[in-house]
């Protein structure tokens, strides 16, 4: 059975995405624990990071990156935090989290729930980020 990130994949149901080539995409968690907290997801469905090969798993950590930086220019903040939790879905993915204190990336606190013209918003602010930057 198809990971919810799959279906995000192909289209099968929405998402706020921010970025997409060819192997990867980065999208919005719709629960974010910060404004801006994205997802970054090899289009394999590969349930844990480090199954990946070697090659898929240095892509796709550049292309975190790419995103993260086009990231901090879109949501003022100190630094992007990175996470790899890996338990919530059967689906290899890293988290973006903007963050301003330690306690932005405390995945066990309250998350937030934005409405969906705020993320449209924020995508939108994001994907304009990554074609500015160079």
């Amino acid at each position: 059975m198809s990971s919810i990130f799959t279906k995000i994949i192909n289209r099968e149901i929405p998402a706020y995405i921010v970025a997409e080539d060819n192997e990867h995409i980065a999208f919005l968690d719709i629960n974010p624990l910060t404004t801006g907290h994205t997802l970054v997801v090899p289009k394999v469905e590969v349930d844990y990071l480090f199954d990946l090969g070697d090659d898929t798993y240095i892509k796709l950590q550049a292309f975190a990156k790419s995103v993260a930086l086009g990231l901090r220019k879109a949501i003022p903040c100190v630094r992007i935090g990175v996470a790899v939790i890996g338990l919530e879905v059967p689906h290899c993915h890293i988290h973006l989290i903007p963050m301003n204190e330690m306690d932005d990336m405390n995945f066990s606190r309250p998350k937030l729930n934005p409405a969906p013209e705020q993320l449209a918003s924020v995508a939108r602010n994001i994907k304009e980020s990554l074609e500015i930057q160079s």
